[in-house]
């Protein structure tokens, strides 16, 4: 009966594994979003072309930036997800991607919200989601 009893601890011990969230992407807050835009407007008239983002301010934790991939939509907030939200942490706009403003300069693709030339970076952007409806765009989490 023992070694049955040993077995079987060592199971649970073996089964339990250790907390696997990462702390350093627990920065962002996690914002209620729910937004409705008018392609039609000028302020989103880019959008109409692929691989111009458009900032929408006011939303998330930095902004919105929402980008046109040819294939569809996608909207990420524009806080470096790396970072302590702070004064340096939005990230601006440079082509097709998101560069923080903060000393260590994190790089962004405003495509997939992934880091760009930087393999260390944990966090990638937070990503909304986003429902086309004609020329509406329906961004939400």
């Amino acid at each position: 009966m023992k070694p049955y009893l040993y077995l079987l601890i060592v199971l649970i011990f073996t089964a339990c594994s250790k907390n696997s969230v990462d702390k350093n992407c627990n920065f962002l807050l996690d914002v209620g979003v729910n937004i409705s835009i008018n392609m039609s407007l000028p302020q989103y008239s880019q959008l109409a072309f692929v691989s111009n983002p458009v900032y929408i301010p006011n939303a998330g934790n930095g902004g919105i930036y929402v980008t046109n991939t040819g294939t569809g939509f996608v909207a990420f907030d524009a806080a470096d997800p790396n970072h302590i939200p702070s004064s340096c942490s939005k990230l601006t706009l440079s082509g097709i991607n998101g560069i923080c403003g903060c000393d260590d300069e994190n790089e962004y693709s405003l495509f997939n919200g992934l880091p760009v030339n930087n393999s260390s970076l944990r966090c990638p952007l937070k990503a909304y989601r986003v429902e086309e409806n004609g020329t509406t765009l329906l961004i939400f989490n």
